[in-house]
């Protein structure tokens, strides 16, 4: 074929206008892709700079802890203010004692070395001041340190009402030094309340140790005087009793009466409280001895005839349990109290032998019943005071006492066993009554009447034997 040819000429015309199109066989990447192969092919720094971190990821700056202060107002102390304050708190003490020295005339009556523990106190509290104000929640345990450090024979020296007055003057001294610390109003106002505060929990602080106090002392009372009721009962030598009663403040020469019934409670506390509470009612004072169930209780201050009236043994009977009550005689003092309970102890082992006996009874009405019960006494009592006053009157008057007791108190027929007229009966009864104080008539008397005569028998029976 020729060149000619149209056809030929057609296709080497494609070939030629195609091959400028064609891609040529690269060596590497473009500078475009080589831009970003490399940026990803890059590797993450193991310790990135700060700014490579976004706004987002960064932290603040913590700011520094606050200077503690009081509980609800932090910031009104500085650093500087309680430093001062701390090394001024012995010059604080100081002061406090000068003006107590110079204004409570029984301070300066004081001995040196009591003088010496309020100085302790009050410098330990000055200083306790500066660490409550740093931390107020341990303000209790702060201020009771403060007591806890002085003697314990202070209490005897100074009174709850003396201490309350130091701790108020004491105040007021701090409240009149103190704004020399603060560096501006608000500092002041934060020291004033702080010691406003702090006086109430120093406050809080002395009546819990005077309270311990009088606690402990009150439990010593409460042995001292079961030892001295025991001594009593027991008929201890009388110096002992009475100096033992002294130390309880008791006067050795009030009169004594012995009360002898059943505990009303097993809580000697209660007991205690309820006797005591009717006691200081009367007007009377007591000792008492809570022993087991029985309740042993030395009424002073009251005569006899005050005593016979009944309105103090019936104030005092009504702290008493359930069952009988007995009082003993009145005695002059203290140091004869023991016969007051001997015969109140043995009347209440022979009252179950009167079942309808008054409550409180006399053991001097008990005393059939105590002779029944081989008490020596009562049955010595019954011979001396009543059969043998019968017997020295004459026989007509002890016949007559007899022969009306045998006929049940039917003055008739009394009078025809005597062959006497009713009326001479009668004035012989009254005849009696006057020597014995027991009226015949009466059944009661006549119980003691006829055991005394009986006693009386037996023990003119026993002297022949």
């Amino acid at each position: 074929m020729t060149s000619d040819d149209p056809r030929r000429t057609r296709s080497n015309r494609g070939a030629r206008t195609a091959s400028p199109t064609t891609p040529k066989a690269s060596t590497g990447p473009t500078p475009a892709k080589a831009g970003k192969a490399s940026r990803a092919k890059s590797p993450t720094p193991a310790n990135p700079t700060p700014t490579d971190a976004t706004p987002a990821d960064a932290t603040p700056a913590s700011s520094p802890d606050p200077e503690p202060g009081i509980t609800g107002m932090p910031n009104r102390l500085s650093a500087r203010t309680l430093r001062e304050l701390e090394r001024a708190s012995g010059s604080l003490a100081k002061a406090s004692v000068a003006a107590m020295e110079e204004r409570l005339s029984w301070f300066s009556r004081l001995p040196a070395d009591q003088r010496a523990s309020v100085l302790l106190i009050t410098q330990t509290g000055a200083a306790g001041f500066v660490r409550w104000l740093r931390d107020p929640e341990h303000a209790l345990e702060l201020t009771t340190e403060a007591f806890r450090a002085a003697p314990r024979d202070l209490s005897r020296w100074i009174s709850l009402r003396q201490t309350v007055g130091l701790v108020r003057l004491a105040i007021e001294v701090f409240e009149q030094q103190l704004p020399d610390f603060a560096a501006d109003e608000a500092e002041n106002a934060a020291l004033v309340e702080g010691i406003l505060r702090y006086g109430r929990e120093v406050a809080f602080a002395a009546a819990s140790s005077y309270a311990a106090a009088a606690e402990a002392r009150g439990a010593w009372d409460a042995r001292l005087e079961a030892l001295v009721v025991d001594g009593i009962v027991r008929g201890d030598a009388e110096e002992s009793v009475l100096s033992r009663a002294a130390a309880l403040g008791w006067d050795p020469a009030a009169s004594a009466t012995v009360m002898v019934g059943t505990s009303p409670s097993d809580d000697p506390p209660t007991v205690v409280f309820e006797v005591r509470s009717r006691a200081a009612r009367a007007g009377c004072p007591v000792l008492l001895g809570v022993q087991g169930t029985r309740l042993v209780v030395v009424a002073g201050g009251a005569d006899d005839e005050q005593a016979r009236d009944g309105a103090l043994l019936d104030t005092l009977a009504a702290a008493f349990g359930d069952g009988p009550i007995v009082a003993g005689p009145t005695v002059a003092g203290l140091g004869e109290a023991h016969a007051s309970a001997a015969e109140a102890l043995s009347a209440m082992r022979a009252v179950v032998a009167w079942p309808g006996a008054p409550r409180p009874v006399r053991s001097v009405d008990l005393l059939p019943e105590r002779a029944l019960a081989g008490d020596p006494s009562a049955e010595r009592r019954l011979v001396d005071e009543i059969a043998k006053p019968l017997e020295e009157a004459g026989p007509a008057l002890l016949a007559t006492v007899e022969g009306y007791l045998e006929t049940g108190g039917v003055l008739e027929m009394c009078a025809r066993q005597l062959f006497v007229h009713p009326n001479t009966v009668r004035y012989r009864l009254r005849k009696a009554a006057e020597l014995t104080g027991r009226n015949a008539a009466d059944p009661r008397d006549a119980l003691v009447l006829r055991v005394a005569l009986a006693a009386s028998r037996l023990a003119g029976a026993r002297s022949q034997w």
